[in-house]
């Protein structure tokens, strides 16, 4: 079959130009539609359930909103787990499905489920599932700040002109806004006036009800006409809402401005935000599932521009930059690119040097465009964008992809300067034929054996399979391109591009002198040969050793040029102290060199996934365009503010070791992402304890707290759900109630409106309705002493206080309880800093093991070193089934099972080199690096196998026998092929090594480090000692 396809190609060679040509071009195209992204979708298959509770306490909402919710759906097929958080008013239900069920089925799945079980819930409680979004989920940070309008300006430009015009943009999910203050028309109580006036507060909010409202009125019909009756029932002023009547129990009327003031206000903030020290609105926008995050971001951003002047007549400014994953993209694909181009540059001048023929180098180098652009085509195919990985994937095969058009080119070049020195030069088409199948086995063999290393990384799991597969394909998807190319096009060319010209005899001056040395040394290295043996395997036995003292993580740090900082203060603390502390830590932070901009947001979004209290606070830290080094020491500049190490004069609360009962983290925005996807929180150590008393378990976790804070490495240990919220508990006396014939549905109905604010009615302004709540004073409801002396109307007419009928008491409660598979769980978060993750993981779980928890509770260690762990293991393992595939691909070409088990010396030659470069690295080894590590394999066997082919080649077809003279002359003529394939390899990936820890390349950068450094040692050592080890030990018959 082959032979046929190089005989198509050089017969039709026009035919093959125009393919080639025709493959370019539509692979050009398909870039200009690639979507931009920095990582692939790595996003868990989840759906996510809020259901706001206004009013319940964290227990309630677990007990009449999560647990149902949760018993109702555990029976759907496909999941594989379900997590909850209840925290008062709201309950939050992530449910993780299998990867290979269909995201878009699991949403129909539960929403029919959920129908079925809202009308169970209790009035007004209706479960939604939130928006689906993409894995970075956050697309723009945009702040809204003003220096003349008040909070509920801002909040309500925000809900009625920024957000609706953004939601319009295609590709956006969702707005999460947090901060300001929803506009709502209150009514304020006084309860010595209601007093005074003989009135309840349940009159009041009957009468509230009805002082406004919109109702249909039907339509007049008569013989011809039908009219319809419009009625104004809305009341259009405070005024009017302030004039309606109540008849109290003498039977007087009493307007609600007798008894309250009628007044602009605002519903009980659940969140609060600072951008730049200045309070204001944050709003994060939510890229779709699958959406382009770059092109998104500039839609965004014109959308943007296109109602500023709407908003600045009205005093508001916008900061539409707080935080721009774009930038982090930008830098990272124009690094990416840069380095590819840098890298194809330096192959085509090597290409140059070695052959010295620039129409040779010129079809060598063809299949650099011709099969990287093939790979974005069938990337498209599959839906997969271009990002860091596929791009990784590009530069890791842009000095392999010319490896098999080399291989081929330079030994047709060589045959045809063969040719014009026989007496009876044989048909052009003929050489360029037989030269091409002289190395096609070869080269088939060779390329195949260099996939199959590749395949273990599609069949990884979890995060490390969706961000590391898409690199494999894209490899894999190069490098058979290549071959098709080799097979194709390059003989093509070289019959027409060569056949016709007039070829030099001599070869290149650089290869001529590289060749003549070359040769001198192997018969130097062979009158030594043992003594040079005895020093190699010492040389592989010494680097061996230094493998014990690698330190492994998942992923590398990365340089986004954004921090995301996390505070977490006392449960129960205020939205006002933590925008308090906030502005301070913001200004010190805005202060450090290179910081462009610090937003803060407190609390919870409206429909945000997120469970956060006002006690928890997020930073969002913009920094301007900045190198790696430099991003590390602003990092270290903010953490040295923060944990108190700094030498300026601090504030009393602060004290040497940072600020007194607060908790800082700090990250970058994708590392979290991809630590909250493996185990649902944004740390690398996730600990689980399972039980059913939550008294318990806490205790327990304290242990575990305890035992975290004496493992070396250990920082920023959380406990995700605290006891110890403050919380006024107020008990009914049911035989008071009996007594004065009151209600308990009527009670809880006042004590909501006194403290809470009750929702009566509404008024539309335009299209956007204003709710009117009836609420007590402010001056009534900010002392908790005053709670007893709520005003309770009997039915008989009389007052009393709320005391003589309840007993009301403060209480610790709960800010949030945590469910894991239905069970009650309280979680312990902590990171882990310069440690390697293995060896804590170790030491963590022999540390647990001797731990006694109470009965019936057990834990459950998740997070980044459980998957590092596993995506360890599962490469490890399906590495060596491969490796078992290719030493069957290699018996079948060696046909000797002695030159099979010779060509795998060369493994521990190339991975000396690996293992100095990781040593380059501080020792640091991550998924990726072991990704560089098969990368490295798979193209040291290949250069084993062209040079172990090449001498099989000279005994079956040349005549040669096996011995010192065959030996040598077969490396010095696969000398050319294997060292330009090695430093054109080399050259391609050097731009991106020279790079590693810059924005964009954390990731391949130690790969290419790797890759570079296994291929110096391995070529070395595979051109001088090899071909010594073969002749000694290899076997080389004619096969008849």
């Amino acid at each position: 079959m082959m032979s046929s396809i190089v005989k198509f190609s050089i017969r039709y060679t026009g035919v093959i130009i125009g393919l080639a040509c025709i493959a370019i071009i539509f692979g050009l195209y398909q870039i200009t539609r690639s979507p931009l992204n920095v990582f692939p979708e790595f996003s868990p298959t989840q759906v996510i359930i809020q259901t706001e509770s206004p009013g319940l306490s964290a227990g309630l909402v677990e007990s009449i909103v999560t647990q149902p919710i949760e018993k109702n759906l555990g029976g759907t097929i496909g999941i594989e787990t379900i997590r909850s958080q209840s925290i008062p008013g709201l309950s939050v239900i992530t449910i993780i499905f299998n990867e290979n069920t269909d995201i878009f089925r699991n949403r129909q799945v539960i929403s029919e489920r959920l129908a079925a079980i809202s009308t169970n819930m209790p009035t007004g409680i209706v479960p939604k599932i939130t928006p689906l979004t993409s894995a970075a989920s956050s697309v723009l940070g945009i702040g809204v700040t003003s220096s003349e309008r008040s909070l509920n300006d801002l909040r309500t430009a925000a809900d009625r002109i920024i957000i609706p015009h953004l939601l319009s943009v295609p590709g956006v999910a969702d707005v999460n806004i947090f901060g300001g203050k929803v506009k709502q028309y209150q009514i304020e109580i006084n309860p010595e006036k209601i007093i005074q006036h003989s009135l309840s507060i349940e009159q009041v909010l009957i009468a509230a009800e009805k002082s406004t409202g919109i109702r249909g009125a039907g339509f007049i019909e008569n013989n011809n006409q039908r009219i319809i009756v419009n009625t104004e029932g809305q009341s259009k002023t405070l005024e009017e809402i302030a004039k309606t009547p109540i008849i109290n129990t003498k039977n007087q009327i009493v307007y609600i401005k007798d008894i309250a003031e009628v007044k602009e206000g605002s519903l009980p903030s659940i969140s609060g935000a600072s951008i730049n020290g200045q309070e204001g609105v944050y709003l994060s926008v939510q890229g779709q599932l699958g959406s382009d995050t770059y092109k998104l971001t500039h839609l965004i951003e014109d959308a943007l521009k296109d109602i500023e002047p709407t908003l600045a007549a009205q005093k508001i400014s916008l900061h539409p930059t707080l935080f721009r994953p774009a930038n982090f993209i930008n830098a990272s694909i124009q690094g990416v690119r840069f380095d590819i181009l840098v890298g194809s540059f330096l192959v085509i001048v090597i290409l140059f040097l070695f052959l010295f023929n620039f129409k040779t180098a010129f079809i060598s180098a063809t299949a650099i465009p011709l099969s990287l652009l093939s790979a974005i085509s069938v990337l498209s195919y599959f839906n997969l964008g271009l990002n860091i990985m596929v791009l990784s994937g590009l530069a890791i095969a842009l000095g392999e992809v010319v490896d098999d058009a080399i291989i081929d080119s330079e030994n047709i070049f060589r045959r045809l300067k063969e040719n014009l020195k026989r007496e009876n030069p044989l048909p052009i088409r003929t050489v360029v034929y037989e030269a091409s199948m002289e190395v096609r086995n070869s080269v088939v063999y060779a390329t195949v054996i260099v996939a199959t290393v590749f395949i273990p990384l599609l069949s990884l799991n979890g995060v490390a399979g969706k961000l590391f597969s898409p690199l494999g394909i894209t490899y894999i998807a190069s490098i058979l391109a290549s071959l098709v190319v080799a097979l194709t096009v390059t003989p093509a060319l070289s019959y027409l591009l060569l056949g016709t010209s007039k070829l030099k005899t001599n070869e290149s001056p650089v290869m001529a002198k590289i060749r003549e040395k070359y040769i001198l040394v192997l018969y130097k290295i062979e009158k030594r040969s043992t003594m040079i043996m005895i020093l190699s395997f010492s040389i592989i036995v010494l680097g061996l050793t230094l493998i014990p003292l690698f330190k492994t993580q998942f992923i590398p740090p990365l340089h986004e040029g954004h921090f995301i900082m996390h505070m977490t203060s006392l449960p129960g603390t205020s939205e006002k102290e933590s925008l308090r502390i906030g502005n301070e830590v913001s200004k010190k932070i805005r202060s450090i060199p290179g910081v462009v901009s610090v937003a803060q947001w407190v609390g919870r979004s409206p429909m945000g996934a997120d469970t956060f209290g006002t006690h928890y606070s997020e930073f969002e830290i913009e920094l301007k365009e900045l190198n790696g080094t430099e991003q590390n020491t602003v990092l270290e500049k903010i953490k040295n503010i923060i944990e108190g190490e700094s030498n300026q004069k601090v504030e009393t609360e602060k004290t040497e070791k940072g600020y007194i009962g607060l908790n800082f983290a700090i990250n970058t925005f994708l590392t979290e992402r991809i630590e909250e996807t493996i185990s649902g929180y944004h740390s690398s150590v996730v600990i689980h304890v399972f039980g059913n008393n939550l008294d318990t378990i806490d205790q327990d976790a304290q242990k575990i707290s305890y035992e975290l804070r004496n493992i070396k490495g250990i920082k920023n240990i959380n406990l995700v759900s605290p006891a110890g919220t403050p919380e006024i508990t107020i008990h009914f006396l049911p035989d008071k109630l009996s007594q004065w014939g009151i209600q308990k549905t009527d009670l809880l109905n006042i004590i909501r409106a006194a403290y809470e604010g009750f929702p009566v009615a509404q008024i539309y302004e335009g299209n956007a309705p204003v709710n009117i709540s009836v609420i007590l004073s402010k001056e009534y409801r900010d002392d908790i002493t005053d709670i007893q002396k709520l005003p309770i109307t009997t039915p008989e007419g009389k007052i009393i206080q709320l005391g003589q009928v309840a007993y009301i008491a403060q209480e610790n409660g709960r800010s949030k309880i945590l469910h894991q598979g239905g069970k009650r769980i309280q979680t312990i978060t902590a990171d882990i800093d310069q440690r390697d993750i293995s060896d804590f993981d170790k030491e963590l779980k022999t540390k647990l093991k001797s731990l006694k928890l109470n009965p019936g509770n057990y834990y459950e260690v998740t997070g980044e070193a459980e998957a590092n762990a596993r995506s360890q293991e599962e490469l490890i393992v399906h590495s060596i089934i491969a490796g078992a595939a290719v030493l069957l691909m290699l018996y079948i070409a060696f046909g000797n099972l002695r030159n099979l088990m010779l060509t795998l010396f060369n493994l521990p030659f190339a991975l000396i080199g690996g293992v100095i470069a990781v040593m380059f690295n501080a020792g640091w080894v991550s998924i990726g690096s072991l990704v560089g590590f098969v990368t490295l394999f798979g193209i040291t066997l290949r250069n084993s196998i062209m040079l172990i082919s090449h001498y099989q080649h000279l005994i079956d077809f040349e005549g040669y026998t096996w011995n010192l003279e065959t030996c040598i002359k077969g490396a010095s003529e696969r000398l050319p092929s294997i060292l330009m394939t090695a430093i054109v390899t080399a050259l391609g990936l050097l731009p991106l090594a020279l790079g590693s820890g810059e924005p964009g390349k954390e990731i391949e950068g130690p790969m290419a480090t790797i890759i570079v450094g296994g291929l110096i040692t391995s070529t070395i050592l595979n051109l001088l000692i090899l071909p010594s080890i073969m002749l000694h030990f290899g076997k080389f018959e004619k096969v008849e």
